[in-house]
């Protein structure tokens, strides 16, 4: 699968990561299971009508069994009439292109707590424009440090918002 123009030969990044079917019924599986939750939960404090009118868990229940029945319905479709080609979710490419981006980003958020939000923010700005846009480095230490001291200004000073701090910040006082 090379795109149109292309002349080069299907390699590793052209496979696909996952198949459509599979990852639509592992995420409809998903669904199912936090539908079936919120409907116990719901039936657990009250899903019937009192004098003075439903009780708290009336319309999250008839959600949930709403959002259970539609997710049934798909993997009915999914596991016995399933599609007579099987396309792919992703390609192995695109996976690893969308993995630069969510690993550095879901590192973001205990970095942010060891840090502080001013410090993981330049991290992450300058990781994101060094590795993925191959942006010179300098560049990229520049462009960080100037987003992370405009964020520090708009929250702290103009907006007197707590963000989170770390070491750095208290070093200087904040």
């Amino acid at each position: 699968m090379s795109t149109p123009g292309s002349e080069a030969p299907q390699g590793a990044d052209e496979r696909p990561a996952a198949k459509q079917r599979t990852v639509e019924v592992i995420a409809l599986a998903v669904v199912l299971a936090f539908s079936a939750l919120l409907m116990w939960d719901n039936w657990r404090t009250g899903i019937d009508w009192e004098s003075t009118g439903p009780k708290p868990g009336y319309f999250p229940f008839y959600v949930a069994l709403i959002c259970a029945g539609a997710c049934l319905y798909g993997l009915v479709r999914e596991i016995f009439f399933p599609p007579d080609a099987e396309e792919p979710f992703v390609l192995r490419g695109q996976l690893k292109r969308v993995m630069q981006v969510f690993i550095p980003t879901l590192a973001f958020v205990p970095v942010t707590q060891l840090l502080g939000i001013y410090v993981a923010a330049f991290l992450l700005i300058a990781g994101f424009m060094t590795w993925v846009g191959r942006i010179k480095p300098w560049i990229a230490v520049v462009t960080a440090y100037v987003f992370a001291f405009v964020m520090f200004l708009t929250f702290e000073v103009a907006f007197d918002v707590i963000m989170p701090k770390g070491p750095l910040e208290r070093l200087l006082g904040y």
